[in-house]
């Protein structure tokens, strides 16, 4: 006779349930329409591997998947090379200004590619303020911010701080007697640096490299603004996908799918490799740094002072370039508050929409983001691993192909949701989770199970304990990620500019929008918002936080 084990119905295994669906529905049923489409004849809808056949016979469509790695890996090359010496000379000497330093290399961390992409525009562009001083000063034709070289420039100023902060994070975990033991032994200067200190971080190196590969190789803004002739996948498969003339969604559907497979396996790779490589530290002495003397102190200012300088331009120029004059959308001389008149006169509904869409997502994250973490913290099973390791896909995925995901998944049939601000809000909430799921778990790691327990012993329903005890612990850690997932939400572009509507769009796409149509003053009026916006909420995250520290 076979025993059944019943399944006790209670709050958590609703809960696991509700959340099961939830992802079921809005994140699993997407991507295998993403799948199942692009296996799909346009015109028949018969399966069919023509689609993927397109793609790797034609050179016009495979050179874009190859552009797309030549940029990632470069890019990736040169934010390793300015982050890593920035994160040593900051953790290891002591450097006038550094807290100013930290707050300018966060800002232009958490600010938007594309808005980078366009103060670039402003100042190298083929009218730009650097280009035409040049031109009339020199007479000489100053290098094009347009194509490879540009958003090599753009990308590895605006990505190099996930290595500073990674490795910087992981020198800080570093005991001083590991460097004592090595100049006892002989081994001093760049000998040590690459015999003791680089093996320490290389695991925390390859983290944060990962973070730049993806950020890249996701971007839409950037590529769309300055690529022109350098195609990249993200902005062939927007192109693809919403062409008037030729375009096929099941086409950019494949081309989507190769570009989720290509991420996934990058990130296995980088998690196998830190899996394997990584060791804990024990900090009991941690190094403490010491004053930089002679011409080393001079050119170790300067190196940081540059880089920190030039990571912060972009925000600089657009709130100066939101106070000058316009006619005609041409910047002329003097300075007026028409831009932000116009602003708030034609784009105050994007303005409207990026807050309201916003604060809807992130209470929806807040929620999820608690609930999950309890699940996966204190009701270990294969189960709840699942959920919280599909919690954290999207993370990886890049923001145009989930765009691409959820328009094929609620175009049609029982649930229709394009073209309305749910799924604007789904997006951002499947997206920027991973920030407040993240520093939900780890606050919830330090709080004792015993608090809960004394709970329910005292009476208390394990749903009524949680919210009574846990929940109420846990804000603070769950309030700073939630802050990083806002920050992150409202500068987000890549699946908003796919999803969006005239009714429903948000200050990012309006940004993009007037910068395509070269309306660079309203384009600076409404990034300074956001800008502004990204500023505030960062400040906020440092005084819930009690750190200068952003990491994920």
């Amino acid at each position: 006779m076979l025993s059944t084990k019943k399944i006790k119905f209670d709050f958590w295994t609703i809960i696991t349930i509700l959340v099961i669906l939830v992802f079921a529905l809005f994140l699993i049923y997407p991507l295998l329409t993403l799948f199942v489409n692009g296996f799909r004849d346009t015109e028949s809808g018969v399966f069919t591997i023509a689609n993927y056949s397109r793609f790797f016979s034609k050179r016009y469509y495979f050179s874009a998947l190859l552009n797309s790695f030549k940029l990632t890996f470069s890019v990736t090359f040169f934010a390793v090379l300015l982050g890593l010496p920035l994160a040593y000379f900051m953790s290891f000497y002591k450097i006038k200004g550094k807290t100013a330093l930290e707050i300018m290399i966060i800002v232009s961390m958490m600010s938007p590619n594309f808005i980078g992409a366009y103060s670039w525009i402003l100042m190298l562009g083929r009218n730009g303020i650097v280009t035409q001083f040049f031109k009339s000063v020199f007479n000489v034709d100053f290098p094009s911010i347009y194509g490879f070289p540009g958003m090599l420039l753009v990308f590895s100023l605006k990505l190099y701080p996930f290595i500073y902060m990674y490795v910087s994070g992981a020198l800080k975990k570093i005991d001083v007697a590991l460097s004592e033991a090595a100049e006892s032994l002989g081994c001093h200067g760049i000998k040590k640096i690459f015999t003791v200190i680089m093996p320490l971080v290389t695991p925390t190196v390859i983290a944060g490299a990962l973070l730049v590969f993806m950020n890249c190789m996701a971007d839409f803004g950037t590529p769309a603004l300055i690529g022109e002739g350098y195609a990249v996948m993200p902005t062939m498969v927007y192109s693809e996908f919403v062409g008037e003339s030729g375009g096929s969604a099941n086409f950019a559907a494949s081309m989507a799918t190769i570009m989720v497979l290509i991420t996934t396996t990058f990130f296995l790779v980088q998690k196998w490799y830190v899996n394997t490589k990584s060791f804990t530290m024990s900090s009991v002495r941690p190094i403490k740094p010491e004053k930089p003397r002679g011409i080393g102190s001079v050119l170790m200012h300067a190196y940081i002072y540059i880089i920190a300088g030039l990571s912060v331009i972009p925000q600089c120029v657009v709130i100066w370039t939101s106070f000058r004059k316009t006619h005609m959308q041409i910047f002329v001389d003097g300075y007026s508050f028409k831009s932000y008149r116009d602003v708030f006169g034609k784009a105050v509904s994007s303005i409207s929409n990026t807050y309201v869409y916003g604060f809807a997502a992130i209470l929806i994250i807040i929620v999820i983001g608690m609930l999950v973490a309890y699940l996966s913290v204190r009701r270990k099973s294969w189960l709840t691993n699942l959920i919280d390791t599909t919690a954290m896909f999207p993370y990886i995925i890049p923001g145009s192909v989930l765009g691409i995901t959820l328009l094929l998944a609620f175009n049609k049939g029982a649930i229709v949701l394009s073209g309305t601000a749910a799924i604007i809000i789904i997006s951002l909430v499947i997206r920027r989770m991973a920030y407040t799921l993240r520093s939900s778990s780890a606050i919830l790691y330090q709080i004792s199970p015993s608090m809960e327990e004394a709970a329910i012993s005292l009476g208390d329903s394990p749903s009524k304990s949680f919210f009574k005890v846990t929940a109420k612990m846990m804000m603070p850690g769950v309030l700073s990620g939630a802050i990083l997932s806002w920050i992150t939400l409202i500068n987000e572009l890549s699946s908003s500019v796919m999803l969006y509507t005239a009714r429903t769009r948000t200050m990012s796409v309006a940004i993009y929008n007037e910068v395509v149509r070269a309306s660079y003053g309203t384009a600076a009026a409404l990034a300074s918002i956001l800008t502004l916006t990204t500023i505030v909420s960062l400040l906020v995250f440092f005084k819930v936080s009690g750190s200068k520290d952003v990491t994920m």
